[in-house]
């Protein structure tokens, strides 16, 4: 008799988020959404209950680590965590304030600890589990304009191979996904700054973020979504501490 995998997907309200929590749901796993927003959460699980999937959700800030600890009270076990917590800014280094500094590092990297730190320990002692952290291709390369976000999901993809080592061979994987630009609001956002900073069209400076991979295009959430379900299958069990990049071959 198989047993109903439980997933929990901080930051699952919208966005690559919400398309993982559709994924997981999909696959048949009981999932839990968490956001800061009731609405966006409410909204979530009405547009999934139109499809026949019923998923909970948590009003929750994934850099308190009170929250984070009244989680797992609430959620109990989990077999899947995905930590999707993500905000980004941009200026050049001498414009970049320490409140934005300070800010992308709490929710890019610090909320991925609190979230690893309140679950793995669980998953090691019940021999099973696969986390994910949802990080980027500023992980892995820095780009103008982004010291802070690259630096803070840096640290997260440090973080990410660090407790995958410290899990090694427990029957837990910890492993993160670095996708390219996104189909989402914060893709939107970074939209809106190109055009704000050059004075470019909205087609222009969209057409300057999809031709900055060898895809030409944006990648869709579904995509990304995609990947996170298979790290979190019994499939990957070999996979540990991988930063698995979605850029479609490169990115520039």
């Amino acid at each position: 008799m198989t047993t109903e995998r439980a997933a929990l997907v901080v930051g699952g309200s919208r966005g690559i988020g919400r398309a993982v929590v559709t994924r997981l749901a999909r696959d048949g796993m009981a999932v839990t959404a968490t956001g800061r927003t009731a609405d966006a959460l409410d909204r979530l699980a009405a547009d999934l209950a139109e499809d026949g999937l019923d998923v909970a959700t948590r009003v929750a800030d994934a850099t308190d680590p009170a929250a984070t600890a009244a989680l797992v009270d609430e959620v109990g076990s989990v077999d899947v965590l995905v930590l999707n917590a993500g905000h980004s800014t941009a200026a050049p280094l001498a414009r970049t304030s320490l409140a934005d500094w300070a800010a992308q590092v709490e929710v890019n990297a610090t909320a991925a600890f609190l979230g690893l730190r309140a679950f793995v320990p669980g998953m090691v002692d019940r021999g099973r589990g696969r986390a994910v952290v949802v990080a980027s291709t500023a992980a892995v390369s820095g780009s103008p304009y982004v010291s802070g976000y690259a630096a803070a999901k840096h640290a997260a993809l440090g973080l990410v191979r660090s407790v995958a080592a410290e899990v090694g061979g427990t029957g837990v994987t910890v492993n993160a996904v670095c996708p390219h630009f996104v189909r989402t609001d914060m893709t939107d956002q970074s939209i809106a700054r190109i055009r704000a900073a050059t004075g470019r069209s909205e087609e222009q400076a969209r057409a300057q973020l999809e031709g900055s991979s060898r895809l030409g295009r944006l990648i869709e959430p579904d995509e990304v979504a995609g990947v996170v379900a298979l790290l979190a299958s019994d499939d990957a069990a070999i996979l540990n501490g991988q930063a698995l990049v979605l850029d479609g071959g490169g990115h520039w």
